[in-house]
Protein backbone atom coordinates (compact mmCIF):
# COMPACT_ATOMS: atom_id res chain seq x y z
CA UNK A 1 0.00 0.00 0.00
CA UNK A 2 1.34 3.23 -0.78
CA UNK A 3 0.09 7.16 0.21
CA UNK A 4 0.86 10.02 -1.34
CA UNK A 5 0.34 13.64 0.33
CA UNK A 6 -0.81 15.52 -3.11
CA UNK A 7 -1.98 18.39 -0.55
CA UNK A 8 -3.09 19.94 2.87
CA UNK A 9 0.59 18.64 3.56
CA UNK A 10 1.93 21.16 6.09
CA UNK A 11 -0.86 23.81 4.98
CA UNK A 12 -3.92 23.92 5.74
CA UNK A 13 -5.42 24.14 2.05
CA UNK A 14 -5.67 21.88 -1.05
CA UNK A 15 -6.79 18.59 0.84
CA UNK A 16 -6.05 15.72 -1.40
CA UNK A 17 -4.69 11.72 -0.77
CA UNK A 18 -3.49 9.12 -3.45
CA UNK A 19 -4.04 5.77 -2.10
CA UNK A 20 -3.27 3.02 -4.31
CA UNK A 21 -4.08 -0.18 -1.93
CA UNK A 22 -6.06 -3.09 -2.35
CA UNK A 23 -5.60 -3.19 -6.06
CA UNK A 24 -7.53 0.12 -6.20
CA UNK A 25 -6.14 3.73 -6.84
CA UNK A 26 -8.27 5.97 -5.00
CA UNK A 27 -8.22 10.11 -4.04
CA UNK A 28 -9.07 10.74 -0.77
CA UNK A 29 -10.63 14.46 -1.51
CA UNK A 30 -9.46 16.88 -4.22
CA UNK A 31 -9.40 20.16 -2.58
CA UNK A 32 -8.32 23.83 -3.51
CA UNK A 33 -5.62 25.51 -2.57
CA UNK A 34 -6.28 29.03 -1.13
CA UNK A 35 -3.15 30.42 0.52
CA UNK A 36 -1.99 32.98 -1.80
CA UNK A 37 1.58 31.76 -2.07
CA UNK A 38 0.60 27.91 -2.88
CA UNK A 39 -1.95 28.56 -5.43
CA UNK A 40 0.17 28.25 -8.44
CA UNK A 41 -0.65 24.28 -7.62
CA UNK A 42 -4.36 24.96 -8.60
CA UNK A 43 -2.84 25.33 -11.71
CA UNK A 44 -0.26 22.69 -11.86
CA UNK A 45 -0.40 18.97 -13.99
CA UNK A 46 -2.10 16.43 -11.69
CA UNK A 47 0.98 14.34 -9.69
CA UNK A 48 -0.42 10.97 -11.41
CA UNK A 49 -2.99 10.40 -14.34
CA UNK A 50 -6.25 11.00 -12.96
CA UNK A 51 -7.61 8.57 -15.85
CA UNK A 52 -5.34 6.09 -13.53
CA UNK A 53 -7.86 7.25 -10.77
CA UNK A 54 -10.29 4.42 -9.97
CA UNK A 55 -12.66 6.27 -7.26
CA UNK A 56 -12.61 9.45 -5.37
CA UNK A 57 -13.89 9.35 -2.18
CA UNK A 58 -14.77 12.83 -0.50
CA UNK A 59 -15.01 13.91 3.07
CA UNK A 60 -17.20 17.38 2.69
CA UNK A 61 -18.07 19.82 0.68
CA UNK A 62 -15.99 22.69 1.54
CA UNK A 63 -13.73 24.35 -1.16
CA UNK A 64 -10.47 23.05 0.14
CA UNK A 65 -11.76 19.68 0.23
CA UNK A 66 -13.81 19.46 -3.07
CA UNK A 67 -12.97 22.53 -5.20
CA UNK A 68 -10.14 21.16 -8.03
CA UNK A 69 -12.91 17.83 -9.13
CA UNK A 70 -13.73 20.01 -11.91
CA UNK A 71 -10.11 19.92 -13.11
CA UNK A 72 -9.70 16.53 -11.96
CA UNK A 73 -12.79 15.25 -14.18
CA UNK A 74 -11.08 17.29 -17.57
CA UNK A 75 -7.81 15.86 -17.21
CA UNK A 76 -9.34 12.41 -17.82
CA UNK A 77 -11.16 10.86 -14.06
CA UNK A 78 -14.11 9.06 -14.84
CA UNK A 79 -14.24 6.89 -11.38
CA UNK A 80 -17.83 7.13 -9.31
CA UNK A 81 -17.22 10.21 -6.38
CA UNK A 82 -18.77 9.00 -3.14
CA UNK A 83 -19.94 11.28 -0.76
CA UNK A 84 -23.00 11.60 2.10
CA UNK A 85 -26.49 12.75 0.25
CA UNK A 86 -26.06 16.05 2.39
CA UNK A 87 -22.51 16.24 0.97
CA UNK A 88 -23.57 15.89 -2.39
CA UNK A 89 -26.03 18.41 -2.44
CA UNK A 90 -23.66 20.81 -0.95
CA UNK A 91 -20.94 20.17 -3.65
CA UNK A 92 -22.96 21.44 -6.74
CA UNK A 93 -23.51 24.66 -4.67
CA UNK A 94 -19.92 25.24 -3.52
CA UNK A 95 -18.55 24.04 -7.14
CA UNK A 96 -20.84 26.05 -9.01
CA UNK A 97 -19.91 28.86 -6.81
CA UNK A 98 -16.75 28.80 -7.19
CA UNK A 99 -16.73 28.36 -11.10
CA UNK A 100 -18.55 31.85 -11.12
CA UNK A 101 -16.47 33.33 -8.91
CA UNK A 102 -13.29 32.25 -10.95
CA UNK A 103 -15.08 33.00 -14.17
CA UNK A 104 -15.78 36.75 -12.50
CA UNK A 105 -12.26 37.32 -11.23
CA UNK A 106 -10.33 36.23 -14.40
CA UNK A 107 -12.70 38.78 -16.60
CA UNK A 108 -11.84 41.35 -13.87
CA UNK A 109 -8.41 40.71 -13.90
CA UNK A 110 -8.04 40.56 -17.76
CA UNK A 111 -10.03 44.13 -17.88
CA UNK A 112 -7.48 45.85 -15.24
CA UNK A 113 -4.13 43.67 -16.42
CA UNK A 114 -5.14 45.41 -19.79
CA UNK A 115 -5.72 48.66 -18.44
CA UNK A 116 -2.09 48.10 -16.25
CA UNK A 117 -0.28 47.02 -19.56
CA UNK A 118 1.00 43.90 -18.04
CA UNK A 119 0.10 39.98 -17.45
CA UNK A 120 -0.46 37.75 -14.26
CA UNK A 121 1.41 34.78 -13.04
CA UNK A 122 -1.53 32.61 -14.74
CA UNK A 123 -3.38 32.99 -17.58
CA UNK A 124 -6.46 34.96 -17.96
CA UNK A 125 -9.05 32.01 -17.41
CA UNK A 126 -10.70 30.48 -14.54
CA UNK A 127 -9.57 27.16 -12.88
CA UNK A 128 -13.08 25.76 -15.06
CA UNK A 129 -16.29 27.09 -15.72
CA UNK A 130 -19.83 26.08 -14.76
CA UNK A 131 -20.50 23.68 -18.09
CA UNK A 132 -17.27 21.53 -16.29
CA UNK A 133 -19.01 21.75 -13.32
CA UNK A 134 -21.99 19.95 -15.37
CA UNK A 135 -19.24 17.27 -16.64
CA UNK A 136 -18.40 16.54 -12.90
CA UNK A 137 -21.74 16.26 -10.70
CA UNK A 138 -23.04 13.19 -12.40
CA UNK A 139 -20.16 11.08 -10.97
CA UNK A 140 -21.57 11.83 -7.69
CA UNK A 141 -22.65 9.10 -5.82
CA UNK A 142 -24.76 9.24 -2.36
CA UNK A 143 -24.06 7.06 0.50
CA UNK A 144 -24.98 6.20 4.36
CA UNK A 145 -23.49 7.41 7.02
CA UNK A 146 -22.42 3.86 9.04
CA UNK A 147 -23.08 1.35 6.49
CA UNK A 148 -19.95 -0.41 4.87
CA UNK A 149 -19.64 0.24 1.33
CA UNK A 150 -18.01 -1.93 -0.86
CA UNK A 151 -15.22 -0.35 -3.75
CA UNK A 152 -13.76 -3.68 -4.74
CA UNK A 153 -13.42 -7.31 -3.65
CA UNK A 154 -10.68 -5.88 -1.39
CA UNK A 155 -11.53 -2.41 -0.52
CA UNK A 156 -14.45 -1.36 1.81
CA UNK A 157 -15.06 2.08 2.71
CA UNK A 158 -17.64 3.28 5.91
CA UNK A 159 -18.32 7.18 6.55
CA UNK A 160 -18.50 8.64 10.21
CA UNK A 161 -19.53 11.74 11.36
CA UNK A 162 -17.21 14.21 11.57
CA UNK A 163 -19.19 16.87 13.20
CA UNK A 164 -17.77 19.67 10.81
CA UNK A 165 -20.29 20.99 8.76
CA UNK A 166 -23.50 19.50 6.86
CA UNK A 167 -22.54 15.55 5.47
CA UNK A 168 -19.12 15.88 6.62
CA UNK A 169 -17.41 12.33 7.19
CA UNK A 170 -14.27 10.53 8.28
CA UNK A 171 -13.61 7.71 6.43
CA UNK A 172 -12.59 3.96 7.74
CA UNK A 173 -11.22 1.90 4.74
CA UNK A 174 -10.74 -1.64 5.34
CA UNK A 175 -8.03 -3.25 2.82
CA UNK A 176 -7.21 -6.74 2.46
CA UNK A 177 -3.88 -7.91 1.14
CA UNK A 178 -2.67 -11.05 1.14
CA UNK A 179 -4.93 -12.41 3.30
CA UNK A 180 -4.80 -9.61 5.76
CA UNK A 181 -6.98 -6.61 6.94
CA UNK A 182 -5.98 -3.37 7.38
CA UNK A 183 -7.98 -0.21 8.78
CA UNK A 184 -6.81 3.26 6.55
CA UNK A 185 -8.78 6.13 9.10
CA UNK A 186 -9.41 9.68 7.33
CA UNK A 187 -10.53 12.05 9.99
CA UNK A 188 -11.48 14.62 7.10
CA UNK A 189 -12.05 17.94 9.67
CA UNK A 190 -12.42 16.72 13.19
CA UNK A 191 -15.67 19.43 14.79
CA UNK A 192 -16.11 20.41 17.66
CA UNK A 193 -18.59 18.61 20.05
CA UNK A 194 -21.21 20.08 21.54
CA UNK A 195 -21.44 22.58 18.21
CA UNK A 196 -25.26 23.59 17.22
CA UNK A 197 -27.36 22.04 14.56
CA UNK A 198 -25.18 18.89 13.31
CA UNK A 199 -24.02 15.71 15.26
CA UNK A 200 -21.28 15.70 17.40
CA UNK A 201 -17.90 14.07 16.05
CA UNK A 202 -17.54 10.28 16.02
CA UNK A 203 -14.46 8.47 17.71
CA UNK A 204 -13.48 5.54 16.20
CA UNK A 205 -11.54 2.73 17.92
CA UNK A 206 -9.82 0.31 15.44
CA UNK A 207 -7.03 1.08 12.65
CA UNK A 208 -3.50 0.59 11.75
CA UNK A 209 -2.92 3.71 9.98
CA UNK A 210 -4.47 7.21 10.68
CA UNK A 211 -4.43 10.64 8.60
CA UNK A 212 -5.95 13.08 10.75
CA UNK A 213 -5.96 16.71 10.38
CA UNK A 214 -3.92 19.64 12.57
CA UNK A 215 -5.41 23.07 12.01
CA UNK A 216 -5.66 24.00 15.84
CA UNK A 217 -2.20 21.11 17.29
CA UNK A 218 -0.48 23.94 18.92
CA UNK A 219 -3.88 25.28 20.93
CA UNK A 220 -6.73 25.27 22.55
CA UNK A 221 -9.61 27.42 21.73
CA UNK A 222 -9.42 30.52 23.87
CA UNK A 223 -12.11 31.13 26.15
CA UNK A 224 -13.41 34.55 26.03
CA UNK A 225 -17.05 33.78 27.44
CA UNK A 226 -19.53 31.92 25.42
CA UNK A 227 -20.13 33.07 21.96
CA UNK A 228 -23.61 34.42 22.11
CA UNK A 229 -22.20 37.39 24.99
CA UNK A 230 -19.15 37.63 22.55
CA UNK A 231 -21.39 38.28 19.46
CA UNK A 232 -23.82 40.03 21.22
CA UNK A 233 -21.14 42.88 22.83
CA UNK A 234 -19.38 43.44 19.26
CA UNK A 235 -22.79 43.98 17.84
CA UNK A 236 -23.88 46.51 20.59
CA UNK A 237 -20.44 48.25 20.61
CA UNK A 238 -20.57 48.82 16.55
CA UNK A 239 -24.16 49.53 16.25
CA UNK A 240 -23.76 52.57 19.11
CA UNK A 241 -20.73 53.96 17.32
CA UNK A 242 -22.84 54.19 13.94
CA UNK A 243 -21.10 51.31 12.02
CA UNK A 244 -21.11 48.03 10.48
CA UNK A 245 -20.02 44.94 11.59
CA UNK A 246 -18.40 43.09 8.58
CA UNK A 247 -18.67 39.34 9.18
CA UNK A 248 -16.45 37.41 6.79
CA UNK A 249 -17.89 33.92 6.82
CA UNK A 250 -18.25 30.78 5.09
CA UNK A 251 -21.42 29.72 2.92
CA UNK A 252 -21.91 26.75 4.58
CA UNK A 253 -21.86 25.72 8.09
CA UNK A 254 -20.53 28.79 9.66
CA UNK A 255 -23.04 31.06 8.09
CA UNK A 256 -25.62 28.66 9.25
CA UNK A 257 -24.72 28.72 12.63
CA UNK A 258 -24.76 32.41 12.75
CA UNK A 259 -28.08 32.75 11.78
CA UNK A 260 -29.00 30.38 14.68
CA UNK A 261 -27.20 32.55 17.19
CA UNK A 262 -28.13 35.83 16.22
CA UNK A 263 -31.91 34.22 15.80
CA UNK A 264 -31.78 33.72 19.87
CA UNK A 265 -29.88 36.99 20.21
CA UNK A 266 -32.89 38.86 18.44
CA UNK A 267 -35.60 36.91 20.14
CA UNK A 268 -34.04 38.04 23.29
CA UNK A 269 -33.77 41.23 22.74
CA UNK A 270 -29.79 41.42 23.63
CA UNK A 271 -28.97 42.82 20.51
CA UNK A 272 -30.35 46.25 18.79
CA UNK A 273 -32.81 45.89 15.90
CA UNK A 274 -30.45 47.12 13.10
CA UNK A 275 -30.65 45.11 9.92
CA UNK A 276 -28.79 41.46 9.77
CA UNK A 277 -27.94 40.96 6.23
CA UNK A 278 -26.43 37.50 4.49
CA UNK A 279 -25.29 38.42 1.32
CA UNK A 280 -24.02 34.92 -0.51
CA UNK A 281 -26.19 33.67 -2.86
CA UNK A 282 -24.70 30.35 -2.00
CA UNK A 283 -25.22 30.26 2.01
CA UNK A 284 -29.01 31.28 0.97
CA UNK A 285 -29.20 28.30 -1.21
CA UNK A 286 -27.36 26.45 1.38
CA UNK A 287 -29.81 26.95 3.95
CA UNK A 288 -32.62 24.85 1.76
CA UNK A 289 -30.26 22.23 1.61
CA UNK A 290 -30.05 22.04 5.10
CA UNK A 291 -33.42 21.96 5.74
CA UNK A 292 -33.66 19.16 3.17
CA UNK A 293 -31.30 17.55 5.22
CA UNK A 294 -32.81 16.95 8.95
CA UNK A 295 -31.66 13.64 9.26
CA UNK A 296 -28.36 15.65 10.23
CA UNK A 297 -29.53 17.34 12.91
CA UNK A 298 -28.50 17.18 16.45
CA UNK A 299 -30.84 16.52 19.30
CA UNK A 300 -31.35 20.05 20.69
CA UNK A 301 -32.13 21.22 16.90
CA UNK A 302 -34.69 19.25 16.56
CA UNK A 303 -36.55 20.04 20.02
CA UNK A 304 -36.41 23.62 18.36
CA UNK A 305 -38.31 22.94 15.70
CA UNK A 306 -40.48 20.80 17.62
CA UNK A 307 -41.61 24.12 19.33
CA UNK A 308 -41.92 25.43 16.02
CA UNK A 309 -38.60 27.94 16.48
CA UNK A 310 -36.80 27.84 13.53
CA UNK A 311 -33.19 27.86 14.13
CA UNK A 312 -32.18 28.99 10.48
CA UNK A 313 -34.84 32.44 10.14
CA UNK A 314 -35.49 35.21 12.46
CA UNK A 315 -37.09 38.71 12.11
CA UNK A 316 -34.96 41.49 10.72
CA UNK A 317 -32.85 38.60 8.97
CA UNK A 318 -32.37 39.98 4.81
CA UNK A 319 -31.21 37.50 2.48
CA UNK A 320 -29.44 38.90 -0.58
CA UNK A 321 -29.02 36.89 -3.53
CA UNK A 322 -28.58 38.81 -6.59
CA UNK A 323 -25.67 41.10 -7.64
CA UNK A 324 -28.01 44.40 -7.25
CA UNK A 325 -28.98 43.74 -3.73
CA UNK A 326 -25.69 43.25 -2.82
CA UNK A 327 -24.49 46.89 -4.23
CA UNK A 328 -27.19 48.31 -2.65
CA UNK A 329 -25.89 47.30 0.90
CA UNK A 330 -23.17 49.42 0.80
CA UNK A 331 -25.41 52.63 -0.25
CA UNK A 332 -27.40 52.05 3.16
CA UNK A 333 -27.58 54.61 6.04
CA UNK A 334 -26.97 53.66 9.33
CA UNK A 335 -25.84 50.67 11.17
CA UNK A 336 -26.18 46.83 10.31
CA UNK A 337 -24.29 43.84 10.79
CA UNK A 338 -23.44 42.31 6.91
CA UNK A 339 -22.05 38.31 6.74
CA UNK A 340 -20.16 37.52 3.91
CA UNK A 341 -18.26 35.09 1.68
CA UNK A 342 -15.49 34.37 1.50
CA UNK A 343 -14.59 33.32 4.79
CA UNK A 344 -10.99 34.16 4.54
CA UNK A 345 -11.45 37.11 2.39
CA UNK A 346 -10.25 35.02 -0.64
CA UNK A 347 -12.95 35.93 -3.48
CA UNK A 348 -16.28 36.85 -3.97
CA UNK A 349 -18.56 39.67 -2.12
CA UNK A 350 -16.57 40.24 1.05
CA UNK A 351 -13.88 41.83 -0.67
CA UNK A 352 -16.37 44.83 -1.90
CA UNK A 353 -17.79 45.16 1.51
CA UNK A 354 -14.49 45.32 3.23
CA UNK A 355 -13.40 48.27 0.43
CA UNK A 356 -16.38 50.05 1.58
CA UNK A 357 -16.08 49.41 5.45
CA UNK A 358 -12.02 49.13 6.30
CA UNK A 359 -11.36 52.53 5.73
CA UNK A 360 -13.88 53.77 8.45
CA UNK A 361 -13.03 53.73 12.25
CA UNK A 362 -16.68 53.32 13.44
CA UNK A 363 -17.15 49.87 11.77
CA UNK A 364 -15.73 46.11 12.92
CA UNK A 365 -14.55 43.74 11.19
CA UNK A 366 -15.00 40.68 12.83
CA UNK A 367 -13.23 37.44 11.70
CA UNK A 368 -15.45 34.00 13.18
CA UNK A 369 -13.37 31.34 11.74
CA UNK A 370 -9.67 30.34 10.86
CA UNK A 371 -7.95 32.79 8.61
CA UNK A 372 -4.62 30.82 6.40
CA UNK A 373 -1.53 32.33 6.35
CA UNK A 374 -1.01 34.49 3.50
CA UNK A 375 -4.84 34.99 3.10
CA UNK A 376 -6.25 38.54 3.00
CA UNK A 377 -8.17 37.88 6.05
CA UNK A 378 -4.72 36.75 7.90
CA UNK A 379 -3.06 40.20 6.64
CA UNK A 380 -6.47 42.01 8.26
CA UNK A 381 -6.56 40.60 11.41
CA UNK A 382 -2.74 40.44 12.41
CA UNK A 383 -2.87 44.36 12.32
CA UNK A 384 -1.75 45.52 8.72
CA UNK A 385 -2.29 48.87 8.29
CA UNK A 386 -3.05 48.62 4.80
CA UNK A 387 -4.23 45.95 2.49
CA UNK A 388 -4.41 45.14 -1.13
CA UNK A 389 -8.15 44.76 -2.69
CA UNK A 390 -8.48 44.25 -6.75
CA UNK A 391 -5.38 45.84 -7.16
CA UNK A 392 -5.53 49.30 -4.83
CA UNK A 393 -3.83 49.66 -1.26
CA UNK A 394 -6.98 49.96 1.22
CA UNK A 395 -5.62 51.83 5.14
CA UNK A 396 -7.35 49.42 7.55
CA UNK A 397 -8.93 52.09 10.02
CA UNK A 398 -11.75 50.19 11.12
CA UNK A 399 -11.93 47.83 14.62
CA UNK A 400 -10.82 44.14 14.03
CA UNK A 401 -11.99 41.64 16.47
CA UNK A 402 -12.21 37.77 17.03
CA UNK A 403 -14.67 35.86 18.36
CA UNK A 404 -13.40 32.67 19.59
CA UNK A 405 -15.49 29.09 19.69
CA UNK A 406 -17.20 29.72 16.01
CA UNK A 407 -14.20 27.24 14.69
CA UNK A 408 -15.81 24.61 12.89
CA UNK A 409 -12.47 22.60 13.42
CA UNK A 410 -11.68 20.93 16.77
CA UNK A 411 -9.04 22.31 19.03
CA UNK A 412 -5.88 20.40 20.51
CA UNK A 413 -7.41 19.24 23.30
CA UNK A 414 -10.77 17.77 20.97
CA UNK A 415 -7.63 16.20 18.66
CA UNK A 416 -6.17 14.65 21.06
CA UNK A 417 -9.19 13.20 22.69
CA UNK A 418 -10.32 12.05 18.91
CA UNK A 419 -6.75 10.10 18.81
CA UNK A 420 -7.08 9.08 22.10
CA UNK A 421 -10.19 7.14 21.05
CA UNK A 422 -8.32 4.54 19.46
CA UNK A 423 -8.27 0.82 21.33
CA UNK A 424 -5.96 -1.00 18.86
CA UNK A 425 -2.17 -0.05 18.71
CA UNK A 426 -1.54 2.31 15.54
CA UNK A 427 1.11 1.54 13.75
CA UNK A 428 1.58 5.03 11.93
CA UNK A 429 -0.33 8.54 12.37
CA UNK A 430 -0.14 11.38 9.72
CA UNK A 431 -0.63 14.99 10.43
CA UNK A 432 -2.04 16.89 7.67
CA UNK A 433 -4.27 19.83 7.29
CA UNK A 434 -2.69 22.00 9.75
CA UNK A 435 0.33 24.94 8.84
CA UNK A 436 3.90 23.29 9.96
CA UNK A 437 4.11 24.64 13.46
CA UNK A 438 1.03 23.41 14.65
CA UNK A 439 1.28 20.36 12.81
CA UNK A 440 4.74 19.77 14.54
CA UNK A 441 3.65 20.99 17.67
CA UNK A 442 0.84 18.48 18.08
CA UNK A 443 3.56 15.77 16.99
CA UNK A 444 5.32 16.05 19.96
CA UNK A 445 1.88 16.25 22.13
CA UNK A 446 1.36 12.98 20.77
CA UNK A 447 4.68 11.72 21.64
CA UNK A 448 4.27 12.53 24.59
CA UNK A 449 0.75 11.67 26.11
CA UNK A 450 0.71 8.11 23.38
CA UNK A 451 4.42 7.82 23.10
CA UNK A 452 3.58 7.68 19.27
CA UNK A 453 6.04 8.46 16.70
CA UNK A 454 3.26 10.88 14.52
CA UNK A 455 4.67 11.75 11.14
CA UNK A 456 4.51 15.74 9.18
CA UNK A 457 4.87 14.73 5.68
CA UNK A 458 5.85 17.18 3.21
CA UNK A 459 3.75 17.88 -0.01
CA UNK A 460 4.14 15.28 -2.56
CA UNK A 461 5.83 12.93 -0.05
CA UNK A 462 5.08 9.45 -0.65
CA UNK A 463 4.96 6.47 1.99
CA UNK A 464 4.69 2.69 2.05
CA UNK A 465 2.12 1.10 4.33
CA UNK A 466 3.56 -2.11 5.37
Amino acid sequence: MKLQFQGAARQVTGSRYYLQAGGLRMLIDCGMFQEREYQDRNWAVSPMPPGDVDVLLLTHAHVDHCGLIPRLVNAGFRGKIFCTSATADLTELILRDAAKIQEEDAEYKRRRHEKEGRKGPHPELPLYTDKDVDRALPLLRSVPYWKALALSENVSVVYHDAGHILGSAMLELSVKQNGVEKKIVFSGDIGQWRKPIIRDPSLLTAADYVVMESTYGDRDHEDHGDVESQLADVVRRTAERGGNVVIPTFAVERAQELMYHMSRLRQAGRIPAIPLILDSPMAVDAIEIYRRHRDCFDEETWKLIAQGRSPLSFPGLELSHSVQESRAINQRRGPAVIMSTSGMCTAGRIKHHLRQNLPRPQCTILFVGFQAHGTLGRQILEGNREVRIHGRQYPVRAETAQIYGFSGHADRTGLLKWLGAFKTPLKRVFLTHGEEAPALALKEQIRERFKLAAEVPAYLETVTLE
